[in-house]
C-alpha cells in the first residue's frame, strides 16, 4: 500500500481508500465531527445575507430613514397651518377676557385662566343647548346611515338606469350648497305657498314655529344632503363582496334583512365605522341649516346648537371668549366620542 504523505488520513469505505486532506494548520478535517467548515459559496434566492460584503454598513430592519417624513412634509405644512394653528389660537382666546373693548383697543387683554369655562358651565342654558344638540346629532346620524345603507342595498338590486337615476339625484343633493339646499326645504314647507303643506291639507302650518317640528324639518334636509356619501360608500364595500358569499347565504334560506345583519355588516364594518365618525362630526356642528331654517336658533332660542350658541356669544354679544369655550368644548367631545368609538370596536378585535 501506498504510504501517505502531507498530513493526509486515509479512511474506508466499503473497500474503498478516501483519502482526506489535513488543513495546514493542524485543526480538524474538514467534514470531520465537530470541525466542519464549508466554503461559502455564491448566495441563491432568500440566502443573501442583507448588506453582507460592505464594510462598515448596518442593516436598518425599518428602513427608510428620512424619506418618508420628506414626503409628508408638504401636507404636514398645509394641515398645521390650517388646523393647528387656529386650533392654537381658539384655546389661547378661551383663556383670556377678549371682548369687543379689546378687540378695539379700548382695554388691555387680560389673563381669565379657567374663568371663562367657570361662566360657561354655570350657565343653565348652555346645558340645555348641549342635550339638545346631543340628541338632535345622534337622530341625525341613525336616520343617515339607515337612509344610505337602504339605498346601497337598493343600488345593488335594481338596473342600470334606475340605478344610475339614482346615484345622479343623490350627487346631486350631495353637491347642493347647504344654504341653497335649506332655502329649497323652507319654501317646500313654506304655510304659505309651499306644496307640502297643501299636499297633507295642514292650510297655513308653520313647521319653523314649534321646537320639535322645526328640528324635525332640519333633520330632514340634513339628512337628504348627507346621505349621498354614506350611500356611494356603502355601496362600493357591498361591491367589493364576493357574490358566493351572499349567494349561499341566499341559499340558506337568509332574508335580506339577515343577509345584511350577519353577512354584509360584519363584513363593511372598517367602512362603516369611517361614515359613522364622519357623521357624528358633520352632524354634531351642524350651523347652516339650524341658522338659516330657524331664523337663527328659533323664537327664543328654543331651535339652538352649540354652532349656532357660539357664533351668537361670540358676534352678536361681542364675546369672543366664551365663543372661544365653546368651541373648545365641542372640539374635545368629538375627540372623546370619536377615541371611545374606536376603542370599543378594537376590543371587539377590528383593525382599523
Amino acid at each position: 500500500m501506498k504510504r501517505m504523505t502531507d498530513g493526509a488520513s486515509p479512511q474506508r469505505r466499503g473497500g474503498t481508500v478516501v483519502t482526506r486532506k489535513a488543513p495546514a494548520g493542524g485543526g480538524p478535517a474538514a467534514g470531520s465531527p465537530g470541525g466542519a467548515t464549508a466554503s461559502p459559496g455564491p448566495a441563491r434566492g432568500g440566502d443573501r445575507v442583507r448588506g453582507a460584503g460592505v464594510p462598515g454598513r448596518k442593516s436598518r430592519p425599518g428602513g427608510g430613514g428620512w424619506a418618508p417624513w420628506l414626503y409628508l412634509a408638504p401636507a404636514l405644512v398645509v394641515i398645521g397651518g390650517l388646523l393647528v394653528y387656529p386650533v392654537y389660537q381658539l384655546g389661547l382666546i378661551s383663556f383670556l377676557e377678549y371682548t369687543q373693548a379689546q378687540v378695539s383697543g379700548g382695554e388691555p387683554t387680560t389673563f381669565q385662566g379657567f374663568g371663562n369655562y367657570a361662566t360657561l358651565f354655570g350657565d343653565e342654558q348652555f346645558w340645555q343647548v348641549l342635550l339638545a344638540t346631543v340628541v338632535f346629532a345622534a337622530a341625525c346620524v341613525v336616520s343617515t346611515l339607515a337612509v344610505g345603507c337602504a339605498l346601497a342595498v337598493l343600488l345593488t338590486r335594481v338596473r342600470a338606469l334606475p340605478r344610475l337615476a339614482l346615484m345622479l339625484a343623490a350627487l346631486g343633493a350631495w353637491a347642493t350648497p347647504a344654504i341653497t339646499g335649506s332655502t329649497v326645504w323652507l319654501l317646500l314647507f313654506d304655510p304659505d305657498f309651499g306644496p307640502v303643506n297643501r299636499m297633507l291639507g295642514l292650510g297655513d302650518h308653520s313647521w319653523t314655529y314649534g321646537r320639535y317640528s322645526a328640528f324635525a324639518l332640519v333633520l330632514l334636509e340634513v339628512v337628504w344632503c348627507s346621505f349621498p356619501f354614506v350611500m356611494v360608500t356603502v355601496y362600493a364595500g357591498i361591491r367589493a363582496v364576493p357574490g358566493e358569499v351572499l349567494e349561499a347565504a341566499a341559499l340558506d334560506g337568509a332574508s335580506q334583512w339577515r343577509i345584511w345583519r350577519s353577512v354584509l355588516a360584519p363584513m363593511l364594518r372598517p367602512i362603516l365605522v369611517v361614515v359613522t365618525i364622519q357623521s357624528v362630526i358633520w352632524d354634531f356642528k351642524v350651523f347652516t341649516q339650524i341658522y338659516v331654517m330657524t331664523n337663527g336658533g328659533g323664537i327664543a332660542g328654543q331651535n339652538l346648537v352649540l354652532n349656532v350658541y357660539a357664533y351668537q356669544k361670540a358676534f352678536a354679544s361681542s364675546q369672543y371668549s366664551l365663543g372661544s369655550a365653546i368651541g373648545v368644548v365641542m372640539l374635545l367631545i368629538l375627540l372623546a366620542v370619536t377615541l371611545v368609538y374606536l376603542r370599543l370596536l378594537r376590543r371587539q378585535g377590528e383593525e382599523l
